[in-house]
């Protein structure tokens, strides 16, 4: 995940166009900075049950910048966090944990309190965007994450955004909702889709994934993209990073791909995907969230 910034140099490995103040490669994942990176763990999962979820370092990335937290209420409703450090930053992978531990307990508190989840997001949000601030307030590369975050109840799923991470509705039932993107883009090509270019050409351009907003000191005011959605049937809400959606952006596709196994084990829904995202090419993190949504009618 990359904001702006001028290129002065080539990555030493594969020989790409890299910024001065780069610290890996955006292409093959090198380390340009020189220092020994400690070794971690290529995966890592967590799995509640009703909610799961699957972050990878993928094949070109030296280590894992992606964040996740999931959260199951004693009311059944689940949170899910994904988070998606800037990698041009320092320490963007102390901002994408930050922002997803602080925002998923915060989700959790608010909502138990009885607070509406879209008030909630907001809130959850903006102490994200305030804890991942505070990591850089002295700093000119301050930590900088994207964060999406997703409240799902027994009838309604709440999103909430900043960056370019996504929610997706996927379904197969042909009477029912069509599969969908939830959440909303803040990149340029999003920027150039609201200005009526078309989806495919404006994801082409060179600098289609840049950020437009994100969390960090040096991030303008935070307000984040806040929508609920109300099913009509069953399905799965997915909560993922640019890592699987690059090279799965719609939604029909990813339906294909963790559909019917995803309505009934999460789990292994997550890691099928993650595994879609390794076999198409791996160049970013991947992070997956899974949380089945059976019916109106059914309680979890």
């Amino acid at each position: 995940m990359t904001t702006t910034a001028e290129e002065t140099g080539v990555c030493p490995e594969c020989g790409i166009a890299v910024a001065d103040d780069d610290r890996f490669c955006e292409d093959c994942g090198a380390n340009l900075t020189g220092e020994v990176v400690a070794t971690v763990p290529d995966r890592h999962e967590l799995d509640l049950g009703v909610v799961a979820a699957v972050t990878d370092r993928g094949k070109r990335h030296a280590h894992n910048e992606d964040a996740m937290a999931l959260r199951v209420l004693e009311s059944g409703v689940r949170v899910l966090v994904v988070c998606d450090g800037v990698s041009s930053s320092d320490h963007a992978d102390d901002a994408s944990a930050r922002a997803a531990a602080t925002a998923a307990q915060r989700l959790a508190a608010e909502l138990t309190g009885g607070l509406g989840a879209e008030a909630a997001t907001i809130l959850a949000i903006g102490a994200a965007a305030d804890a991942v601030a505070a990591l850089g307030e002295n700093g000119d590369r301050t930590p900088s994450c994207t964060i999406v975050t997703a409240v799902v109840t027994s009838g309604a799923v709440t999103v909430g955004s900043i960056g370019d991470s996504r929610v997706y509705w996927l379904t197969g039932e042909p009477s029912g909702t069509p599969a969908r993107k939830l959440s909303t883009d803040d990149s340029v090509a999003a920027g150039l889709v609201e200005l009526g270019v078309d989806e495919a050409t404006a994801m082409s351009m060179p600098d289609a994934h840049t950020l437009t907003a994100w969390l960090g000191a040096d991030a303008d005011r935070i307000e984040p993209h806040v929508r609920t959605f109300i099913p009509d049937g069953p399905g799965v809400v997915l909560v993922c990073s640019d890592g699987l959606w690059n090279y799965f952006p719609a939604a029909t596709t990813l339906t294909e791909l963790a559909l019917p196994q995803a309505l009934t084990d999460p789990l292994a829904a997550a890691h099928q995907l993650a595994d879609a995202a390794l076999a198409a090419g791996g160049g970013d993190n991947i992070t997956v969230a899974v949380a089945p949504f059976r019916s109106l009618s059914r309680n979890y």
